[in-house]
């Protein structure tokens, strides 16, 4: 991905003046999926035309996180890894702003005030169709645009995105990765989800079965159903991408962890070590998670997970 520098302001409060028209896209935008590309490139594409500037307003945390505390929404990706995409598809500037109770309590009339405020020259806004805003989410489309003929703005409203007959959504995003349905989410998102970390130094089990790994530091917000994959592995800022075979789980034959963790055990030589920042590309999902009577039906089950994933990758 070729990074465009991206200008990021930590809330509305921190951002500068800019004497370009600027086109604004508003959501939560968790995931980055297609319907979320169709609202972003909207406003990309009118900001190209009319010579100005395209930014995202986000939030964070997700809303529910102040409105059900007990139960949050977990978020498919961290904040970094939307700006890293953004930046990729071409955004000036992202707008992250603390989603806190003042922040929330704003009403659906004062809302476009407050931008306009911020951000003198705000022309345009895009959302989605079924967009809320405002204290208690009073305020839809309709309402949005009625407030924006009072500032003097344009608002565009995206219509939702459907594949296989139904809506693209970060909700559907979710329960996918959930049930390790990988290939129907990357059809969603557009592109192939993927994580990044350091390898870190493991214990050496994999090498003393005949399997080195990579440890990877990933602790994502939603985790991804737990099990074995065929994946491509690079280094963070490379397009090169090698096949590789990685469990993400707690490893119950050799130890019955907490947190799960990401290993990956490259198909040929591997060049990376500890300390190498990687992206991890998910390709498909081979099988579950599962505990093994010893380490020989571990080590035996392994050779045919990486057979399983050359198969996958047209290299048996």
């Amino acid at each position: 991905r070729s990074v465009k520098t991206l200008v990021q302001y930590a809330g509305l409060e921190q951002t500068s003046e800019s004497a370009e028209p600027l086109h604004l896209a508003i959501g939560m935008f968790d995931g980055l999926h297609l319907g979320h590309h169709a609202v972003i490139d909207t406003a990309l594409q009118s900001a190209h035309e009319s010579g100005g500037k395209a930014a995202v307003l986000t939030f964070w945390p997700h809303p529910s996180a102040l409105f059900r505390s007990q139960d949050p929404t977990p978020l498919i990706m961290a904040p970094e890894t939307k700006a890293h995409i953004l930046g990729s598809w071409g955004i000036d500037a992202l707008i992250t702003q603390e989603f806190t109770p003042e922040f929330a309590a704003i009403t659906a009339e004062d809302f476009l005030p407050t931008l306009k405020r911020h951000l003198p020259n705000l022309t345009a806004i895009y959302v989605g169709e079924n967009w809320r805003f405002g204290r208690g989410r009073r305020g839809d489309v309709a309402k949005l645009v009625s407030e924006a003929k009072k500032c003097g703005l344009t608002v565009l409203s995206i219509p939702r995105v459907n594949l296989d007959g139904e809506a693209i959504s970060s909700t559907r995003v979710r329960r996918l990765l959930r049930e390790g349905e990988i290939e129907q989410v990357n059809a969603l998102l557009g592109y192939t989800y993927f994580s990044e970390g350091s390898v870190e130094s493991g214990k050496g089990l994999g090498s003393k079965i005949g399997f080195p790994t990579l440890n990877i530091n990933w602790a994502p917000d939603l985790q991804p159903r737990l099990g074995v994959y065929a994946v491509k592995v690079g280094r963070l800022g490379s397009t090169e991408r090698i096949p590789a075979v990685a469990n993400f789980g707690l490893r119950p034959t050799v130890e019955d962890a907490t947190a799960p963790r990401l290993e990956a055990h490259v198909l040929g030589v591997c060049s990376f070590g500890a300390g190498d920042e990687l992206t991890v590309e998910w390709q498909s999902f081979l099988r579950a998670e599962m505990k093994f009577a010893d380490v020989d039906a571990l080590q035996s089950q392994i050779a045919q997970d990486r057979e399983q994933a050359k198969t996958w990758f047209g290299l048996a």
